[in-house]
């Protein structure tokens, strides 16, 4: 693994450590570069600001915790890994949620829900006539719901189980998908009739 990446990731465990027992805006760089052995100016060769090495932090850890997971049928388990990561790293995950840097936290949530719901959109409306603008509609109303059953799950202190969770999740979106897709694709049959009455 290259230095630059190594120094990367000791930053990134110094910050998620620190964060453990201390608010993200008591944190500084000073604090974290002495943690490493490195100096100040190798912190900012390599990220702006806390909030940048944060970012970076969810970013990463966002592939790795969807790895392999994607598509109709493995979806569930997707988001199951997602609630599993914030389970482990839960006072890191509280922190940024309850700190200034919360978009960052509902950005990572945002980023890999949407990616597993856009998949199994995809998958489920190949083959059908369906606008990609309606596709994109329909999984960003499920990713919104989604995210606000983590954030709220977090606010409540994390007390139900994740797999109770998805359970009842798969449950609720199993046929809704298809049905969503199916109507957006009669309406587009729809507008195409009527414009070529009209035409």
């Amino acid at each position: 693994m290259p230095s630059s990446h190594l120094t990367k990731r000791a930053l990134a465990a110094s910050l998620k450590s620190k964060m453990n027992h201390t608010p993200l805006n008591k944190i500084t760089v000073k604090l974290l570069v002495d943690d490493c052995g490195i100096n100040r100016q190798t912190f900012y060769y390599h990220f702006q600001d806390i909030y940048e090495l944060l970012s970076w932090i969810y970013q990463t850890e966002a592939v790795d915790a969807i790895a392999g997971e994607h598509g109709y049928h493995t979806w569930t388990s997707g988001f199951l890994k997602i609630f599993k990561y914030i389970e482990v790293n839960r006072l890191f995950c509280l922190n940024t949620l309850n700190s200034l840097a919360r978009s960052h936290l509902d950005s990572y949530l945002y980023t890999v829900t949407n990616q597993l719901v856009m998949e199994v959109v995809e998958e489920v409306s190949a083959g059908m006539q369906v606008d990609e603008a309606d596709q994109r509609f329909l999984a960003n109303f499920y990713t919104l719901a989604f995210v606000g059953l983590i954030v709220r799950w977090m606010q409540d202190g994390m007390k139900e189980r994740p797999e109770n969770i998805v359970k009842k999740l798969g449950e609720l979106a199993d046929g809704h998908f298809e049905r969503a897709l199916q109507r957006y694709e009669q309406k587009a049959g729809e507008s195409k009739v009527s414009g070529n009455r009209s035409s």
